[in-house]
């Protein structure tokens, strides 16, 4: 037998054999021949076979052999981290940074910097990654772009809005990539107007734009439902040649479906040749959105029968969010294919039906699907926080929001904006300056939809003047913002204030709404403009009677034939707000009645009252508030028969009058009182507190008001009757529980009647307190004896 020396292969002909292998068995064969030619310890041959081997998903072998190699340089480091990585090795990613750090001499690069940074974001290691960037600012990568996008990338993925808008705004000329991530992931932390801007930003710059560009600001547009932004980014897709790109056109889809134009978003998805999954769940999304379920049912079945598989986004696109009401048995018939197809473990599914039971006021359902929820997401919490938030359960809001908070888990400005709301809603001022201030540690004060927000819970605590504060610091005000201002001052009574602002608003050539003439006439109402207001009513359009030159194209709705008529009742025009109902050109409903009967009460006008009432008890008898309304309005003429009958009428049809109840923060936990209410653990000191007052009171003049007290009892019961309402005993407690000179806040449900009215005003000067009080209608501000709304509310 002849043996044959086999000629030694050097580095190139394993660099070929390398990248031609399509097997792990390949490769381990080729490892072993490197062995035998000894090229076991060159370095390219090595890092391309570790390179390949976490290609074809041997990591470990390829970890093995990396371990073991002599003396590595910071490219294979740089492969070892990538590679275990993008096999979902993130830990071990972060174990080789810290022997590359520990170990060598070796400096990290900024491929280094960028591929840990990614690994600790996928990770969530929001401690970690900041560590990282600091350690990346050290070793001079900081500015490398590269390193900026993974960076900026990293803090979206937290959350940490601010953050990334910090390392971004110190890149002088940041490229394409960095652009891209910043519009995708502002969009998916819901800061779309600043996605918008940056934008624009690089049209001025003249950045250079791909489809992944256009895909991302589309997803903004549509989210705003800003149709004429999204023709325009569209028609800069046409003029660039990027209109036909498949991910583009899928994003138009979304916007054209979003903004209610399905018509056009079938023409663009019937353009594309061969839609991919994406493509088809945006239709199925647009078709949903516009109500046309058995349209989406269908592209559902159709797509469910192709060669593409159904994932969790088209479950979200199908799920009736937009329009829950009339769905409710096809709500209930996804949950369940998810819960067959185990889909219940997307968060994006979970967290869309936890917004569709909340809608459809299945709180309980909702909470069930958040409770099972085993890694629960951001958008899950904010899901549920809103849920109960829309649904008035406030104080479940504010404690899972609490509960959040304990997690350490970072909230992003829905979650703010979402809170500020619930605050709102049970007048919690403390708990809302809380809110505040994590806003500012977070950085979201510059999210315009935080900053709105903030005014609304600001008005909505009493503290106008901060809500002001926050309004003037806004650099960019949306329609939203000056309406949440103007009602804002409307609710304080400030009416001159909300017209300054009203005007300022058409200086600015800020788009007006319905929504700002409703603000606006309430505003005029409870200030007594009546001239200013038929003023605005007139430039509304010409459903108003305008024969004003300027008008803004709207055609009145009810409640703004309401204001109108409210506006009249108030000023005591009672026989101006009938005519004026009279000459309405649509049906008045149970607001406009509603308003007549009020301002009846006011200025007792019997004959209009019982033309109203009769009016209300035909278009809803239902309404127990409407048949009290009357009753006092009897009582207070002194025809007590009549106003007994129809307290007879309302027991007999055991219509529930709403109890009222008024609340006090104290020390940040709110209390809440009823009238007559005996359970309380300081009860009898209030009892004797209020007993105090009201014997100081009447010493300085004060008189129990008893006109609306039942008449058939004797007066010292009906005014111990009065003296008990709720307020009362809110303020009672107040004054025991603040120190002295302190302001005092409540929260009524109800209006506040005429002698709790009187009382409050004599409890502020003879205790020299400042009492803020939100009832049913408005703010009233009590100092000195004298109350802010001049006793006209």
């Amino acid at each position: 037998m002849i043996c044959r020396a086999v000629a030694k292969r050097d580095r190139n002909f394993f660099l070929k054999l390398i990248g031609n292998a399509a097997t792990q068995s390949h490769l381990r064969q080729t490892h072993a021949q490197i062995i035998l030619n000894g090229l076991q310890s060159d370095l390219a041959t090595v890092t391309k076979l570790i390179q390949k081997l976490s290609d074809l998903g041997a990591i470990s072998d390829a970890t093995l052999i990396g371990s073991t190699f002599p003396n590595p340089d910071i490219f294979l480091y740089n492969v070892i981290i990538r590679e275990f990585s993008c096999n979902n090795s993130h830990s071990n990613s972060l174990s080789i940074y810290r022997q590359l750090r520990q170990n060598t001499a070796l400096k990290p690069d900024s491929f280094t910097y960028a591929f840990v940074i990614s690994a600790a974001s996928k990770l969530l290691c929001s401690k970690l990654g900041s560590s990282i960037h600091g350690h990346a600012i050290v070793g001079g990568a900081g500015s490398d772009l590269f390193v900026a996008s993974t960076i900026v990338n990293m803090y979206l993925n937290f959350g940490k809005v601010g953050y990334a808008y910090k390392v971004f705004d110190q890149i002088p000329e940041p490229d394409t990539v960095l652009c891209n991530t910043m519009i995708s992931g502002s969009v998916d932390n819901g800061c779309l107007d600043e996605s918008i801007s940056i934008f624009k930003d690089m049209i001025l710059r003249r950045t250079r734009f791909d489809s992944t560009t256009f895909s991302s600001v589309l997803k903004a547009a549509a989210e705003l439902q800003e149709l004429k932004l999204g023709m325009a980014i569209e028609c800069l897709s046409i003029k660039l040649g990027f209109h036909s790109h498949l991910h583009v056109l899928t994003g138009l889809i979304s916007l054209y479906g979003k903004c209610r134009d399905i018509s056009t978003a079938k023409h663009l998805f019937h353009q594309i040749k061969h839609p991919d999954i994406i493509a088809y769940n945006a239709m199925i999304s647009a078709f949903s959105c516009n109500q046309e379920m058995e349209y989406a049912i269908n592209l559902f079945k159709e797509l469910s029968s192709s060669q593409h598989k159904v994932n969790s986004s088209t479950l979200v696109g199908l799920i009736p969010v937009s329009h829950p009401f009339p769905h409710s048995t096809l709500t209930t018939t996804i949950h369940s294919f998810c819960i067959k197809h185990n889909f219940l473990s997307q968060t994006s599914v979970s967290t869309a039906l936890i917004t569709v039971y909340t809608r459809l006021n299945e709180i309980n359902s909702a909470r069930k699907l958040f409770d099972e929820s085993k890694h629960k997401s951001l958008a899950e919490w904010n899901a549920m926080i809103s849920g109960y938030a829309q649904n008035g359960v406030t104080d479940k809001a504010i404690s899972l929001f609490k509960e959040m908070q304990n997690l350490k888990i970072p909230p992003n400005p829905t979650t703010i904006t979402t809170t500020l709301s619930a605050c709102a809603q049970i007048g919690a001022l403390t708990l809302g300056k809380w809110v505040h201030d994590l806003a500012n540690k977070y950085n979201f004060i510059s999210n315009i939809y935080v900053s709105t927000a903030l005014i609304d819970m600001y008005a909505k605590c009493g503290s106008i003047k901060e809500a002001r504060q926050v309004f003037d610091k806004m650099q960019d005000k949306n329609t939203v913002t000056w309406n949440a201002m103007i009602s804002g001052y409307g609710l304080h009574g400030h009416a001159h204030e909300a017209l300054n602002i009203f005007n300022k608003m058409l200086d600015s050539k800020v788009p007006i709404t319905r929504v700002t003439f409703v603000n606006i006439l309430y505003s005029c109402s409870h200030g007594g403009l009546v001239k200013e207001g038929e003023n605005i009513f007139q430039t509304m359009g010409s459903g108003s009677g305008s024969g004003m030159g300027i008008t803004h194209g709207f055609d009145p709705l009810p409640e703004h034939y309401a204001c109108m008529v409210d506006l009249y009742g108030r000023a005591g025009d009672l026989q101006k707000a009938y005519d004026f109902i009279k000459k309405m050109p649509i049906e008045p409903g149970p607001a406009v009645w509603g308003a007549l009967l009020s301002g009846c009460k006011t200025h007792k006008n019997m004959d209009l009252a019982k033309l109203a009432s009769d009016k209300l008890f035909e278009l809803d008898p239902e309404n127990v508030g409407y048949h009290v309304l009357l009753s006092n309005i009897y009582t207070a003429d002194k025809n007590f028969d009549e106003a007994a009958s129809i307290r007879k009428s309302v027991k007999n049809r055991n219509l529930g009058k709403t109890p009222g109840c008024t609340l006090i923060e104290i020390d940040k936990i709110p209390h809440v009182f009823t009238s007559g209410q005996q359970f309380h653990e300081q009860i009898d000191g209030i009892y004797r507190m209020l007993e105090k007052l009201m014997g100081k009171m009447k010493e300085v003049g004060f008189c129990t008001d008893t006109v609306t007290a039942l008449h058939d009892v004797e007066e010292e019961e009906k005014e111990l009757m009065v003296n008990v309402h709720s307020e009362k005993l809110a303020i009672a407690f107040g004054v025991m529980n603040l120190e002295m000179g302190e302001e005092i806040r409540i929260i009524k449900n109800l209006r506040v009647c005429l002698d709790c009215h009187n009382f409050t005003k004599f409890v502020s000067k003879i205790t020299e307190r400042v009492i803020v009080v939100r009832d049913a209608n408005r703010f009233h501000h009590f100092k000195d004896g004298e109350c802010s709304c001049g006793d006209y509310w």
